[in-house]
């Protein structure tokens, strides 16, 4: 068994080397570890679609006369908030599920709580007060954004079994990770219209994309332990259905500026997300988990990129 107290002082391999988690105090540095604090892309891939459904949703505002002004910046202060401690609180509710499979598992084996660092006990109470922090952000804001973003528990419960009973956890991951996009709408425009789900749908097209590239670091261990992924089930195939995927995603981002009325400014903002899209096709090697770990990545600048498609329609209303 991984030794706890030196344990604490490493990090998982594809965490950020030399991170301000290594400075961190022994006493709170596995309780980050554990918050996954040391690997912000996480924090990213939740945040963003929140912002893309707040963007939406302000343009519905704009074509009903109205504007959301300062609230919208500070909602989008608020999804900041709210997706690091959800973030925080899925991964340590994920690791008290998986800690027998995690100890399994090169890349997962040093993780607080398979590496002893960290208690159940400990990680529950955790896990706790991360998700009343997370409560208190969600209570601010409308109603209709509240019950949505609550009725994406069992979603949220769910997930980590995925593994165990489906070749398609990603996909349970993308209905989970984007449904800050039906939040956010719903907190701009108080109500939730058919392009809030055309850019949720995009979001889990986009999801099914990256988190199949991350998966194919895993596989080897996933058939050693016999847990299922998407990268297992479309092995080879992998390359051309993430080109279909992203593919997906882009229409549907686009048919979500058709259902807004958009102006031309929102599809040549697509533009840019579709070429860093084609650069990451063009860039996969399956067998190469480095490259997939930096594609992986990469997609936090691919989630701000389609970003811009919202954000110019925007700037466009206002000239």
């Amino acid at each position: 068994m991984t030794n706890p107290s030196a344990a604490q002082n490493q990090a998982t391999p594809d965490a950020i080397p030399n991170s301000w988690v290594d400075r961190a105090p022994d006493t709170v540095k596995p309780y980050l570890r554990l918050m996954r604090a040391d690997r912000p892309i996480g924090v990213w891939l939740l945040l963003i679609p929140c912002w893309w459904g707040l963007a939406l949703g302000n343009l519905a505002l704009a074509n009903a006369g109205s504007a959301g002004g300062l609230i919208a910046l500070w909602h989008g202060v608020l999804f900041v908030i709210g997706a690091y401690v959800m973030r925080a609180a899925g991964c340590t509710y994920n690791d008290i599920v998986d800690q027998d499979i995690d100890a399994k598992v090169e890349r997962t084996a040093l993780r607080p709580i398979p590496a002893g660092a960290v208690s159940v006990k400990q990680a529950w109470m955790l896990l706790v007060a991360l998700s009343l922090i997370g409560l208190v952000v969600l209570l601010q804001f409308n109603r209709t954004a509240i019950i949505t973003g609550l009725s994406a528990l069992a979603l949220v419960a769910a997930y980590p079994f995925m593994k165990r009973i489906t070749y398609w956890p990603q996909a349970w991951l993308g209905l989970t990770f984007n449904w800050g996009a039906l939040v956010g709408f719903a907190a701009a425009n108080g109500a939730l219209r058919p392009e809030a789900f055309a850019i949720y749908a995009a979001g889990f097209f986009w999801t099914l994309s990256y988190d199949t590239i991350y998966a194919h670091m895993d596989k080897d261990d996933d058939i050693l332990i016999g847990v299922k992924s998407a990268a297992l089930k479309l092995g080879a195939n992998t390359k051309p259905w993430i080109g279909v995927f992203v593919s997906i995603a882009l229409i549907l981002f686009g048919l979500a500026g058709v259902l807004i009325g958009a102006s031309l400014a929102f599809f040549i903002g697509l533009l840019p997300a579709a070429a860093h899209f084609f650069w990451q096709w063009r860039k996969l090697d399956i067998n190469d988990g480095h490259k997939c770990l930096t594609l992986f990545k990469s997609n936090r600048d691919a989630g701000l990129l389609l970003l811009l498609a919202p954000l110019c329609e925007l700037a466009a209303r206002l000239i």
